[in-house]
């Protein structure tokens, strides 16, 4: 079919979905009455949306267990969320969005959708049902939270999860700090293909854990080089001038190759030669949300304050 046809067949399924939502009463954005809907001020622009909506599609990835520690199970997701381990069980009957399902977008009939904000189908869905797009590097792990329990009517309970997070986190600092002291370093990295990354300190892959809840520090290369743009794809050769007193290595991607950490490069390493490497799920590690992170905070304590390995 071609590209003309199928933009006059989808901009037809919109119009008849909106004729039958309106006629029976549905839940989606053109029946709303007013007084159950709200303007959210999101990075885009200010959007209305559904004050307490009920058949919610997550098309960015890292907003799905926010919805879920908020007591909310999304009617859709992309691919991504459902290789996390630490969702296990709670996405089974959540059917999954591609790029390109659009049509099986707009037959789920949702009333809220929440998309990046470098998204190229944003005005397709906001066709389909009222559209929040977030930009992922402007709020911190925390002000996401907070920011996803604004839009859905669960403010409160955001803000109740991140005092307990922080409280809880205090504790679990104090106990790593006093077993591997206060000027031990860390490096997080993960291997995509054959580039190696190294991430900084607000790019998932447990690095709000590490830098920010537990205050740990990374070597100095990797402050300068990788802290301000988040990550950096860097060789092999490179690797012993970014690796700190604990290295973190993601593992687990299909495309990974991490024939890396069979290098006479790599076993030169300090951190290696201790055996302070720790393996992570790339993942579940993927994602920086309350359930996500409460799994990390559990994995990374015990990993760095049990008997020396």
């Amino acid at each position: 079919m071609c590209i003309y046809k199928k933009h006059i067949l989808f901009s037809l399924l919109v119009i008849l979905l909106g004729l039958l939502t309106a006629c029976s009463g549905g839940a989606g954005q053109t029946n709303q009455a007013d007084s159950d809907m709200k303007i959210y001020h999101s990075d885009t622009g200010d959007v209305k949306v559904p004050a307490h909506p009920k058949r919610i599609a997550v098309l960015a990835a890292s907003y799905t267990g926010n919805l879920l520690k908020l007591g909310i199970t999304p009617i859709a997701v992309n691919e991504w969320p459902k290789k996390n381990k630490f969702y296990e069980g709670k996405l089974d009957r959540v059917e999954v969005i591609g790029n390109d399902s659009l049509e099986k977008l707009l037959a789920l009939n949702p009333d809220l959708i929440i998309a990046y904000s470098n998204d190229k189908n944003l005005k397709k869905y906001a066709e389909i049902a009222p559209t929040v797009a977030f930009t992922y590097e402007k709020h911190n792990y925390l002000e996401q939270h907070i920011e996803i329990g604004k839009l859905v009517g669960k403010e409160k309970e955001a803000r109740a999860w991140v005092k307990e997070w922080q409280e809880k986190a205090e504790a679990a600092k104090k106990k790593v700090h006093e077993a591997i002291g206060d000027d031990a370093t860390v490096t997080v990295l993960e291997s995509y293909g054959k580039d190696v990354y190294v991430y900084g300190n607000n790019w998932a892959r447990g690095t709000e854990v590490i830098y920010q809840a537990l205050g740990l520090k990374a070597p100095k290369k990797v402050e300068q080089d990788v802290f301000g743009t988040g990550y950096k794809a860097i060789s092999a050769e490179v690797l012993p001038q970014y690796a700190g007193d604990y290295l973190f290595v993601g593992t687990g991607y299909g495309a990974a190759d991490n024939s890396f950490m069979e290098t006479e490069v790599w076993k030169r390493i300090p951190a290696v030669q201790k055996n302070h490497v720790i393996t992570f799920d790339s993942n579940s590690f993927n994602f920086n949300d309350p359930i996500t992170l409460e799994n990390e905070l559990d994995f990374i304590v015990n990993a760095l304050t049990k008997e020396k390995r």
